[in-house]
């Protein structure tokens, strides 16, 4: 089978289009033949390797796993004898986080990392979903109680933002998005009562209090960040430097422990299942639409993520393979 290959940190272009031996499914797994994949900004963070906290998880000299992409839809092919969910032909998507491998015409996956594709949902759209969606759920609710509240969502127009905007609009937010100027009309158009162009105005500087900061860049020190936070506010990081991490970790306790205001890390997807369930259904009523910026062939992951990680993308952008 093809698959995109790296065996070093680096550039893209340590990147290679090669054939590799097809999987073999476990007893509780299942082999997909993968239709498409989303790119998320975890696959260029391992990628280029930069990350210390990220090497600690993914191999501290070279990666452990040679084939990028968590988020995958497409067909079953096989399963193990344990696999009581699914059969051939099932069309399914799911988040393969921690043992990646997505960006190959084939995959094996656990089965409880899976779920039944929705027949209204196009591959592209469920291969969207699962890690972005999913975590941008976490963050909006379980951090806060959200109708009337007002949130500020940091990176509103990435992958994750695109979702968080719409999700806390469901809600019953109000919602105040922030990113580059020439992402401002998408968030608007997702449902975002408020934006704001960081170039041309510093959200955590402006005066105004937020009972949710929800911080996909992680760009702020935290005291600015926790200024502008409500009396009762909490702010979650998503992502960021390892320098602002540790600062979210080490300094968001301290304030934590020291006043009203919460600051904490989103560090995983807890239930996976019920959440994809949950986030199917805000899809299917029409109250979150998936924002596919850009489509690209498995040949053509170098460029899907060069466009990722320099963050260019408008929503997310989607591996498309014909297998």
């Amino acid at each position: 089978m093809k698959a995109i290959v790296f065996s070093k940190y680096g550039s893209t272009d340590v990147l290679e289009l090669k054939e590799v031996e097809k999987p073999i499914p476990k007893d509780n797994e299942v082999l997909v033949g993968v239709r498409v994949a989303s790119v998320n900004a975890a696959d260029w963070e391992i990628l280029i390797g930069t990350s210390f906290l990220t090497r600690l998880i993914t191999g501290l000299t070279k990666p452990k796993h040679k084939i990028l992409g968590a988020d995958i839809a497409g067909l079953v092919e096989a399963v193990g004898r344990n696999v009581k969910q699914f059969q051939p032909g099932d069309e399914i998507f799911g988040d393969i986080f921690g043992r990646w491998g997505g960006f190959a015409e084939y995959v094996c996956a656990r089965e409880n990392t899976l779920a039944l594709k929705p027949t209204s949902m196009t591959f592209e759209e469920a291969a969207a979903v699962p890690t972005a969606a999913v975590l941008a759920l976490h963050g909006l609710r379980d951090s806060h109680n959200l109708p009337g509240q007002k949130i500020l969502i940091n990176g509103a127009g990435g992958g994750f933002g695109t979702f968080a905007v719409q999700i806390a609009k469901s809600f019953g937010a109000e919602v105040t998005g922030v990113d580059s100027a020439k992402k401002l009309d998408m968030v608007r158009s997702l449902g975002a009562d408020h934006v704001i162009d960081y170039e041309q105005e510093d959200f955590a500087q402006n005066g105004q209090h937020y009972d949710l900061i929800l911080d996909v860049v992680g760009d702020r020190p935290m005291f600015d960040c926790s200024r502008a936070l409500s009396t009762k506010g909490t702010y979650v990081m998503v992502g960021g430097s390892t320098a602002s991490i540790f600062q979210a970790v080490f300094l968001g306790l301290w304030i934590s422990m020291t006043g009203s205001k919460k600051v904490g890390i989103i560090m995983g997807k807890q239930n996976l299942k019920r959440d994809l369930a949950f986030m199917t259904e805000l899809i299917e009523t029409g109250k979150v639409v998936p924002v596919i910026d850009r489509s690209y062939a498995l040949g053509e992951v170098p460029e899907a993520l060069r466009y990722v990680g320099e963050g260019h993308a408008q929503g997310k952008v989607v591996i498309t393979l014909h297998s």
